[in-house]
């Protein structure tokens, strides 16, 4: 195979999972872990981490895109998918899948004994959210709870526990991610009442899932206080979480306003929160040290 085919190869890889967005994971991993070691934690395991988030929702990606692959072809949003298109066929994809699982248990195991022992359970909740959409609308909270693990695994990847503080971290990520998707999945809401998916836009209406994804947000915030003040960070964690919650407000606002801003509101507001909330983390660490 010569370079340009690999190049392509990797890019349609890299289209199938939208690689690009890992930044929603990323920052919360690394947040948990430098508060787990009150501040730098080692090229090590800034290394292992990396791997684990990114082989982990690989995985993730991975599964959702070959289940999902009969209703992508029916959905003028994702028929262009490389799953749906053939340039990523059945069998590779089902060999991405199992790499990526592979991967992602040798990098816990190289952590320690807990994240080791976590992570098959990791990898079943993580693969959960497309079987749920398909009989249960509660497949945005499975999705959050999916990058909730990630400030969690962070935490034991570090101290090899998990502490009070973790929870609520995660708790903030898995309603944060929940809610956006709520928003994200307006676009869909037509499609899944056509075709008998079980998403909260498609039982509630817009208006009403707009609504909804704000309690998401509301819920959000009062996590990553309770947050700051378990792990007993200062005023610049307090910063993040009240710039998030008005990053948070201005998504709302760009949805509301109109529903062509939704990928605006999800790609763009909700990378920039993840790594504002992460760079004032570290600020705050450091100030204290």
């Amino acid at each position: 195979m010569n370079t340009v085919s690999i190049k392509k190869r990797l890019s349609d890889f890299s289209e199938l999972v939208m690689f690009q967005h890992s930044v929603f994971s990323l920052p919360f991993i690394f947040v948990a872990m430098v508060v787990a070691a009150d501040g730098w934690f080692g090229w090590r395991l800034l290394i292992l981490g990396a791997l684990a988030a990114v082989t982990a929702r690989n995985f993730a990606m991975g599964v959702n895109r070959y289940l999902d692959r009969d209703i992508d072809a029916l959905n003028p949003r994702t028929k262009g998918r490389p799953s749906v298109d053939g340039r990523v066929s059945e069998g590779q994809m089902l060999g991405f899948i199992a790499l990526n699982a592979a991967a992602f248990i040798v990098v816990a195991w190289a952590i320690n004994d807990l994240a080791f022992k976590l992570s098959i359970p990791i990898l079943i909740v993580l693969g959960a959210y497309t079987l749920f959409k398909r009989f249960s609308a509660l497949a945005h909270l499975v999705l959050g709870v999916s990058l909730g693990l990630a400030p969690i695994a962070g935490a034991v990847a570090v101290e090899a526990e998990i502490p009070a503080w973790s929870l609520w971290l995660a708790a903030g990520v898995t309603f944060w991610v929940a809610g956006f998707d709520l928003l994200y999945s307006l676009q869909d809401m037509e499609f899944d009442r056509r075709h008998g998916l079980h998403s909260i836009p498609a039982k509630l209406g817009a208006r009403k899932t707009m609504n909804l994804a704000a309690v998401f947000h509301l819920i959000t915030i009062l996590c990553w206080e309770f947050f700051v003040r378990d792990a007993g960070l200062g005023s610049w964690a307090q910063l993040a979480v009240l710039l998030s919650g008005g990053m948070l407000g201005y998504e709302h606002y760009l949805v509301r306003r109109d529903f062509r801003q939704i990928d605006r509101a999800f790609f763009t507001v909700n990378g920039y929160l993840g790594f504002l909330f992460f760079a004032l983390i570290v600020l705050d660490v450091s100030m204290r040290g």
